[in-house]
């Protein structure tokens, strides 16, 4: 019995060192894959029809301005002001009555002087990687201009380049490292299970009509 409980001991433990070497493989991969396709700078992207800007919410749980979100807002006004991008598709989730990442973006966007008719709503981007492949296959965007903050963005270039879109990723300004520490920590985890979710062949969750983009 003793040798038995020993045995499943030694087995847990071999899981656990198994998952963090996963963990941090997946991490620096993505990484150092996304990293010659991602930039803070507005010089470095190219022009492109189209961007995808990645949903968040508003508002923090405690009712404050998030700063990801204002961030992500200001990074596409500035793109966009640029003349690098003509249509923005901004994806993000729904499924709460009273929550609407897409529809509180475009009011914000708005508000900033981009025109509605530029602003394309996906009401079904629950995860990046659906937001990603449906910009493809619902919107029909092969090239895109995805807009995060860096530690997103590493992730999105590399789910975008795993379904062949040709992506390029526009970071924007991240919050102070206390603020961000949670979400930071959060996003090791999200990125192993991106490669998981490879692995697997797990597709978006929704389809839909096709979209026409201009």
């Amino acid at each position: 019995m003793k040798k038995n409980i020993k045995n499943l001991f030694k087995i847990f433990l071999l899981l656990i060192v198994a998952g963090i070497i996963f963990i941090a493989w997946a991490n620096y991969s993505i990484k150092k894959e996304s990293d010659s396709f991602i930039s803070y700078n507005i010089a470095d992207i190219p022009e492109t029809k189209t961007a995808l800007l990645l949903g968040t919410s508003k508002n923090l749980n405690s009712g404050l301005p998030n700063a990801y979100f204002y961030n992500r807002i200001q990074a596409t006004v500035d793109l966009y002001k640029s003349g690098k991008i003509q249509y923005i598709i901004v994806s993000g989730d729904n499924g709460k009555k009273d929550y609407n990442e897409p529809e509180d973006m475009l009011l914000t966007l708005m508000q900033y002087g981009i025109p509605q008719d530029r602003i394309f709503l996906d009401h079904a981007g629950f995860r990046t990687l659906d937001s990603v492949v449906r910009a493809k296959e619902i919107f029909g965007q092969t090239k895109l201009i995805i807009i995060s903050q860096k530690f997103h963005n590493e992730r999105a270039i590399f789910l975008a380049k795993q379904n062949g879109i040709d992506a390029f990723g526009y970071n924007a300004k991240d919050v102070n490292k206390y603020a961000g520490f949670k979400t930071n920590m959060r996003e090791y985890l999200a990125k192993a299970k991106a490669y998981w979710d490879l692995i697997l062949g797990i597709e978006p969750k929704f389809g839909g009509e096709k979209i026409l983009i201009p």
